[in-house]
Order: C-alpha cells, then sequence, then structure tokens
C-alpha cells in the first residue's frame, strides 16, 4: 500500500511538472506586447502630451540612427523665428546642441526644455512652463534676438546663450571657458553647414525659375483633302475640298 502511494503521489507530481511546463510555454509564445510611455508635441497648442506607444523588438547589431526632429517642432521654430527675424537656421542649430530636440531635457545646472532656458532666463522673457514647447522656443528665441542685437554678432550671441551676457562683456568677446569655446564651435558648425544647405536649395530654384521656356513648335496647318476625278474627255483633275 505505501509503494501504491509513492507511485500514485510521484505520477501526479510529474504530471503537474507537465502541465506547468506546458503553461510556461504557452505564456511564453504570446507575450504581451512592451509599451512605454513617451511624450510628444501637440502640433496645434504646442504642449507635450503623454502617450502609450508599443516598445518595438530588439534587433541585436542594428545602428539606429537619431530620429528627425518632430515636424511640429520644426514649424514653430521656423514661425518663432521669422516673427522676431531671427535665423530658423541658428535657432535650430542652438536647440541641436543645446538638448537634441528633446523637450524634455533638464541639465546639470537646471536649464529646461527645448531651448535649455535657465528659471532666471525663463522668468525674464515671459516663460511661465519651461517644459512647454511654444514658451519655451519663443523664451528662447527672443532671448538670442535680444543678444544678437546687444553683440551685433552671431559668434558673440551664441557665447553669451551659453555663458551669458555678463561674460562676454567681461572678455569682450568670447569667454575663454572650455564648456563655451567647444559650445560656440558645435553651433557654429551647424549654422554655416545649415546655410550652405540654405543657399544651395535657393540657388536650384532660382536657376530653376530662370530656365527659358521651351517653346512647343506650332501646331500643323491641316490641309483639306484632295478629290481626285475624270472629265468627260477622261482628263484626271484634281482639287480640294472646301
Amino acid at each position: 500500500m505505501a509503494v501504491f502511494c509513492f507511485i500514485a503521489a510521484l505520477t501526479g507530481t510529474n504530471a503537474n511538472m507537465r502541465a506547468a511546463d506546458n503553461t510556461s510555454a504557452t505564456v511564453s509564445a504570446a507575450p504581451a506586447p512592451r509599451l512605454k510611455s513617451t511624450v510628444r508635441v501637440d502640433a496645434s497648442t504646442g504642449r507635450l502630451v503623454r502617450v502609450m506607444v508599443p516598445v518595438p523588438a530588439a534587433r541585436p547589431h542594428v545602428v539606429r540612427q537619431p530620429a528627425d526632429p518632430d515636424p511640429a517642432i520644426q514649424a514653430l521654430v521656423a514661425k518663432t523665428a521669422k516673427d522676431y527675424d531671427v535665423s530658423p537656421a541658428l535657432v535650430n542649430s542652438v536647440i541641436d546642441v543645446e538638448s537634441g530636440f528633446n523637450p524634455l531635457a533638464v541639465s546639470w545646472k537646471g536649464a529646461q526644455g527645448i531651448m535649455q532656458l535657465m528659471p532666471s532666463t525663463a522668468r525674464r522673457f515671459g516663460v511661465s512652463d519651461a517644459f512647454d514647447v511654444k514658451q519655451n522656443v519663443d523664451g528662447g528665441v527672443r532671448y538670442l534676438r535680444f543678444l544678437r542685437d546687444t553683440f551685433k554678432d552671431d559668434q558673440l550671441a551664441i557665447a553669451a546663450y551659453n555663458a551669458g551676457e555678463g561674460a562676454v562683456t567681461k572678455y569682450n568677446g568670447i569667454p575663454p571657458y572650455p564648456e563655451t569655446v567647444s559650445y560656440v564651435k558645435k553651433v557654429a558648425q551647424r549654422y554655416e553647414a545649415a546655410k550652405k544647405t540654405a543657399a544651395a536649395t535657393q540657388k536650384t530654384e532660382v536657376e530653376a525659375k530662370a530656365q527659358p521656356a521651351v517653346a512647343e513648335p506650332p501646331p500643323e496647318e491641316k490641309q483639306p483633302p484632295l478629290v481626285t476625278f475624270y472629265d468627260e474627255h477622261g482628263r484626271l483633275h484634281m482639287v480640294t475640298q472646301q
């Protein structure tokens, strides 16, 4: 009787283990899709909205290129730059170096948002929420315009955006801070590349407009059909039909 109970118990244990294995196999065969929370810009309001998006399966040995900036942000930058008469290429270059177009970026110094406004600068230019993309871009572009008007030079304006206008005034030029020197170089490189691209595009458009129109050949005149007939003397006549 003891042997029978032992065998029965062992059989039940094996069955439970097989059932557990089958359950695990079933679960692993159809995993629930992974989701992650991300923040996007609402094109109509310029504010950030949080959405859940699926996480793509990892692919080993695949180098992923950085995504292009949000088109809504690009449109907002272009409009704001035009409103304040600042080059969109300059604004985009500053944003690229400052935050990589990340509206939620925060630096170790406390600069916030897509244009990395310090809290004091944000207050100075009327930005109540530095993580509101529309407010942040407006404040950052206004600050760039102020710096450009103050120093009459793009590189000094860029340097002041990083180190503050007081430092540029103190050194009467780009402050000799390694961070600021590197920052000015990075922004200037992007700015020059953007200006060359814009100039090449404009040149292509101008040349395309200057190309003379190809004259189309005049339409061929249609000749009236010929009618042939013989008279009573057997002579052939050819006349055009009116």
